[in-house]
């Protein structure tokens, strides 16, 4: 994922509402949301590269997702992978925040990360540049894309305000979400953040939606956790040339022990 907007206890039917974009290079193997064969219980999208997720949920009411962060330097390629603690959190039955106290000592092992974490009563943010941070999420809109949590961009900025239009709202009509991330207008150059990667690139990558031949938008996920225990999950998949490819709806009730009191 490279951009993500949460609404957490903010609409007054769900409890979580996640709204993102996953960008990648179009050549990586990936597998479309499903359930997991390797995990029962498991649900989402899948790299074939590394098995890891960029967001995944069970049924139990666990749910995960990740972005990358964008440094200068080079990977390192015997790095962890990221996705891996998205499978991981969600196969496991820790808490959010036991999870974070065990990712303190191994963090700055892995390429720069955003990681949400939500368990059915706790959301929590983890991120590892320049240093390991975890923190308890508080109610409300959020955005991140490869910056820290709230990070003023372009992209971030215009999603956030459809998506606290689209809680003011109280609607649960998703469409608003999905025009929002369906967003391939540029950013004024004025307004592109400076991350190193030359002003053309910056171009590219500032609009919600990426259209490129290489490296692009592959997949929209919204995942929305109902009050009432019920969840809703939509993922629509993408061509390097930005058009429709495929497409998942899934509707299911959470395990009890899923649900927030």
């Amino acid at each position: 994922m490279c951009l993500i907007a949460l609404a957490y206890r903010a609409h007054t039917a769900f409890e979580l509402v996640v709204a993102a974009n996953r960008d990648e290079y179009h050549a990586r193997p990936t597998a479309p949301a499903g359930p997991w064969e390797d995990a029962p219980g498991v649900f989402g999208g899948r790299d074939l590269a590394q098995g890891g997720s960029w967001l995944a949920l069970s049924e139990r009411g666990r749910l995960a997702c990740v972005t990358n962060v964008r440094r200068m330097e080079a990977p390192d390629p015997a790095a962890p992978s990221r996705g891996a603690l998205v499978a991981s959190f969600v196969r496991g039955r820790e808490s959010a925040h036991a999870f974070s106290e065990g990712m303190a000592a191994r963090a700055m092992a892995y390429a720069g990360f955003n990681l949400l974490l939500w368990d059915g009563g706790d959301l929590r943010y983890l991120n590892n540049h320049p240093r390991f941070l975890s923190r308890q999420v508080p109610p409300g809109v959020h955005v991140v894309s490869n910056a820290d949590l709230d990070t003023p961009w372009p992209k971030t900025e215009r999603l956030r305000a459809v998506m606290e239009a689209w809680v003011a709202a109280g609607k649960d009509d998703e469409t608003p979400l999905l025009a929002a991330l369906a967003d391939a207008q540029p950013a004024p150059d004025a307004d592109l953040p400076d991350t190193g990667v030359g002003l053309d690139l910056e171009r590219l990558l500032s609009p919600p939606f990426i259209v490129s031949p290489r490296y692009g938008t592959r997949c929209t996920t919204l995942a929305a956790l109902g009050r009432d225990g019920t969840v809703r999950f939509t993922e629509l998949r993408f061509d390097p040339s930005g058009q429709p490819s495929g497409r998942t709806d899934a509707r299911w009730t959470l395990e009890p022990e899923g649900r927030s009191s």
